[in-house]
């Protein structure tokens, strides 16, 4: 089965193609749409929704989306929705990942809660459209650490391994993350 999947989001691209094996994904540019969506949802699941079913109107073929982001208990919830444009879209994530590590700056471990959420949706011509939503947890480190992986993944630890998901091999990212654990759920539906 050919999928769009509506992203210029080079990281989640490969993420997605690494996970959904037998699947051909192909982008946004691939199909020929232009541009991109607004995501003005007031939450994960209403942005992926979106994202999705105006990109199949376009193509006329299945579209995938996902909309996802870290959301950390001491800034309540923030960056969530917002975590692709917090401080602004062409703020590099070094620097979105410095603030959030500023604003934590003194506090234990046990408040530096967070998540990583991620929907996934997916939007059929026919009209039927799926979402599916998933968490990780964990919490903010101290400093940033790791080269893999991209956007918050250096500032956010996973308890049971000890490592940020910018530390972690691609595979073990793969199973255990949020957007890994959207698109089982999803991949099941499909």
């Amino acid at each position: 089965m050919e999928i769009v999947f509506a992203t210029k989001n080079k990281g989640k691209l490969k993420e997605i193609q690494e996970i959904l094996l037998g699947y051909t994904i192909i982008t946004m540019d691939e199909a020929g749409v232009q541009g991109d969506v607004e995501e003005d949802g007031l939450t994960f699941e209403e942005n992926a929704l979106k994202k999705a079913t105006e990109v199949m109107r376009i193509t006329g073929r299945p579209t995938l989306a996902d909309d996802s982001g870290l959301e950390v208990d001491a800034l309540d919830g923030a960056p969530g929705v917002y975590s692709a444009r917090y401080l602004g879209y062409d703020t590099p994530y070094e620097v979105k990942n410095q603030y959030i590590l500023d604003q934590l700056k003194g506090l234990p471990k046990a408040e530096r809660a967070a998540r990583f959420v991620c929907a996934i949706a997916v939007a059929f011509p026919d009209g039927r459209t799926f979402c599916e939503r998933a968490v990780m947890e964990g919490y903010i480190t101290d400093a940033p650490r790791g080269e893999n992986g991209f956007g918050y993944d250096p500032i956010f630890e996973v308890e049971p391994y000890g490592m940020t998901t910018a530390e972690m091999p691609a595979a073990l990212k793969n199973q255990i993350s949020h957007r890994a654990k959207a698109l089982q759920q999803m991949k099941a539906r499909l």
